[in-house]
């Protein structure tokens, strides 16, 4: 039998690593606002990738059936909230774009805003709902006993923030060496791209 704490990493690379439009966000987050902030959003990530965690082991399958049987509401709020912050964060783009200040960029959101922002969107988020019910509560039904529950929860956890930490440092990093110029045209991109993947879910 597989170890508690390597499912439980499993499920949270799962759940972490399809680089969807929350995952796109949070690179935009890096690339535009640097590092610190990036970090507390990849931190909000993983905290609701942890709690998913939490229920998988709970009451994984009453909640994945649920869930199931919803699936079309649950795409259809994410997506429409994904279209709302995408086209908020292009005019909000297009907008320091055409300021295109020379002192650098204004300031962007503090780490504890970025981190409740990223909290809910990664709570409302069609792909990670769909990738819980499937893959992390598949593996939660091989998990037996507190101490292999809380293991298992850890490791989800862990793997979830070590990849969401390694890609807002990555992103925060390079765009730090990136124009002015060049980081405003990324937020504009990413923005719209955000604003794509969430009309693509409602169609």
């Amino acid at each position: 039998m597989s170890s508690p704490l390597l499912l439980g990493v499993l499920a949270g690379l799962a759940v972490a690593m399809p680089v969807g439009p929350v995952g796109v966000l949070l690179l935009r987050t890096g690339l535009v606002e640097g590092v610190r902030v990036a970090v507390a959003a990849a931190c909000g990530i993983a905290t609701v990738d942890l709690a998913y965690a939490v229920v998988a082991v709970a009451v994984g399958a009453p909640v994945s059936r649920v869930l199931g049987e919803h699936a079309s509401l649950v795409r259809g709020i994410g997506a429409a909230v994904l279209v709302v912050v995408g086209a908020v964060g292009l005019v909000a783009s297009v907008r320091a774009a055409r300021r295109a200040p020379e002192t650098g960029p204004s300031a962007g959101s503090s780490p504890l805003v970025a981190y409740a922002r990223f909290v809910g969107l990664t709570a409302i988020n069609p792909m990670t709902a769909l990738t819980f019910t499937t893959v992390a509560v598949g593996l939660a039904l091989g998990v037996s006993g507190a101490a292999s529950a809380v293991a298992f929860v850890v490791g989800a956890g862990a793997a979830s923030l070590a990849w969401q930490v390694l890609l807002a440092v990555g992103s925060g990093v390079f765009g730090g060496r990136l124009p002015l110029r060049a980081r405003l045209a990324v937020s504009v991109v990413g923005a719209g791209a955000v604003v794509l993947a969430g009309v693509a879910l409602l169609v």
